[in-house]
């Protein structure tokens, strides 16, 4: 069966908008979305200051996620810090004082776990490897790479959904 051009452009502009639709409630089922309260008392740091409190509010976003970090960290110093980012491994500029990025670049490896490529003025620093566990209401983020201080990162954080 043959399609006309008309038919074929209204063909491929459903399936578009059908794409749009998918993505947009595939990032509002996203099992990272919620608001994440850090257990320091489970996390392990290596990078100094380490965080003595945070919470992560995550927030579907079209077909990403809108992501809000609060800490206070171990000099008793406040960080605050946001972006939103679609999973397509694209930077997207972070807004706030994070030390170590200008901009993030989100990727999904798996339906529970995200990958997230941290650069300041354009280098990488830090990756950060965001997973759910199958309980729903914890997760990890496991940090490597360098930050901007130059320190070694290999921490693992982990939240707890409130």
């Amino acid at each position: 069966m043959r399609l006309g051009s008309r038919t074929r452009v209204s063909v491929l502009a459903s399936l578009g908008f059908a794409w749009v639709l998918v993505a947009g409630v595939f990032a509002q089922g996203d099992p990272q979305v919620g608001v994440w309260h850090l257990n320091v008392a489970k996390s392990k740091y290596t990078t100094t200051p380490s965080p003595k409190s945070g919470t992560t509010r995550i927030e579907a976003a079209g077909a990403g996620t809108r992501v809000v970090v609060d800490q206070e960290v171990s000099d008793r110093s406040k960080r605050h810090w946001e972006f939103t980012a679609t999973y397509d491994g694209k930077d997207s500029p972070v807004k706030g004082n994070n030390p170590d990025a200008d901009t993030d670049a989100r990727k999904r490896a798996d339906a529970n776990t995200i990958e997230t490529v941290s650069k300041n003025s354009g280098k990488v620093t830090t990756t950060h490897t965001s997973t759910v566990w199958a309980d729903g209401k914890t997760r990890t983020v496991r940090t490597t790479g360098v930050n901007a201080s130059g320190q070694k990162a290999n921490n693992v954080a982990v939240y707890e959904r409130q």
